[in-house]
């Protein structure tokens, strides 16, 4: 028994020496998010008990071979165990979905209610069409079938309509499955859009302006994409295929970032390398873009569209470009809505507020 306490000693010893003396990272690839680093080492602190709680949290972000023992934590209860979920995700037919339970009808609430501002102070004078659609998320389509807890979707999408009674609403539901999300992440695929960006051009009348699945070419950026959801379940999956959709003028379209000044192409290629592919989409996370078309500005279409977003809007937008003009991208979670003219013009244009219904059942970042 002696012997047995020994070497575990050594071990807890050893570990604590690792965690105290290796060089830390920075950040996690696989979770895409920031690890805790090295607490301040002062007398204030370490009296205060300060200290041992952040060092607690850096040893458990920091710790050797954290990735592997999380891997095999995942696969012992998948597996060995046969828990259902792990870390609040599942798992079912290769698909990774998020438990997404219980419905917040008060977050609800908050993001429309920072929609009616935003209709009420620059769009209820401005004679422009206004349209609304949530985004459901892939346990939707998967909760039910394995017994899942999820959202009561009917409620939210209630909700929504109810309380934007002032906009038209959009039913995506039936235009979307399972196999048009991504298996490791949260986001739908862009090439599987097409009968999502029917849906919303029937709903908004610019369907005869829209490219056909004909007229346009999918290419692949990467065939080894890992979502945000591989390095949370910790599984050993495989990558998929990251892909985007072109066609003949669309190299000739600007987008132009508010945050950084610069103009770029709709598709950025040096995120591949990123933190997250699938910035790709027009850069990623930002306040304010502008993404100009001049083939449509040269046919005579001088529409506009507004496109109130989340991240899902992003690889959506360039499918709903070849209608308009100009859309202009805003993300209230980044831009506060009492700003929004001193950057955005209101004059009639088209405007669509389409959020996923994560980020509605979880809206405070909404400004």
């Amino acid at each position: 028994m002696k012997k047995k306490l020994t070497v575990l000693a050594a071990v807890f010893f050893a570990v604590t020496l690792a965690c105290w003396f290796h060089s830390p990272s920075e950040f996690s690839q696989s979770e895409r998010r920031q690890l805790v680093q090295f607490p301040e080492f002062t007398a204030e602190t370490v009296l205060s008990g300060q200290f041992a709680s952040e060092f607690e949290s850096y040893s458990l972000d920091q710790f050797p071979l954290r990735d592997p023992f999380r891997s095999l934590k995942a696969v012992t209860e998948y597996g060995l165990l046969q828990k259902k979920d792990n870390n609040d995700l599942y798992v079912k037919d290769g698909y990774v979905a998020q438990i997404l339970y219980p419905l917040s009808e008060q977050s609800v609430i908050h993001a429309t209610d920072r929609f009616r501002a935003v209709y009420e102070k620059y769009l209820s004078d401005s004679e422009g069409r206004i349209f609304v659609s949530v985004i459901p998320d892939k346990g939707y389509y998967m909760a039910a079938d394995g017994g899942w807890p999820a959202l009561d979707y009917d409620r939210l999408f209630e909700l929504v309509a109810s309380e934007m009674d002032y906009a038209k609403y959009v039913d995506l539901t039936g235009a979307l499955e399972t196999a048009d999300y991504y298996k490791t992440d949260s986001h739908w695929r862009q090439e599987a859009l097409t009968h999502a960006t029917a849906v919303l051009g029937d709903a908004m009348g610019i369907a005869g302006d829209l490219k056909k699945p004909e007229e346009m070419d999918v290419v692949t950026a990467t065939e080894n994409f890992r979502g945000v959801y591989y390095g949370q379940a910790a599984l050993p999956l495989p990558g998929e295929p990251l892909r985007y959709v072109i066609w003949d003028s669309l190299e000739d379209c600007t987008a132009y970032n508010f945050e950084t000044g610069e103009t770029t192409g709709v598709y950025q290629m040096e995120k591949l390398e990123g933190k997250d592919p699938y910035d790709i989409f027009l850069g990623g996370a930002c306040a304010l873009i502008t993404v100009d078309n001049p083939s449509a500005q040269a046919a005579g279409i001088d529409r506009e569209l507004i496109l109130f977003r989340d991240s899902f809007g992003s690889s959506m937008a360039p499918l709903l470009l070849p209608a308009y003009s100009r859309i202009t991208l805003v993300d209230l979670r980044y831009l506060k809505s009492d700003f929004l003219d001193q950057f955005i013009d209101f004059h009639g244009q088209d405007v669509l507020f389409l959020y996923g219904a994560a980020m509605l059942n979880e809206s405070y970042t909404l400004k």
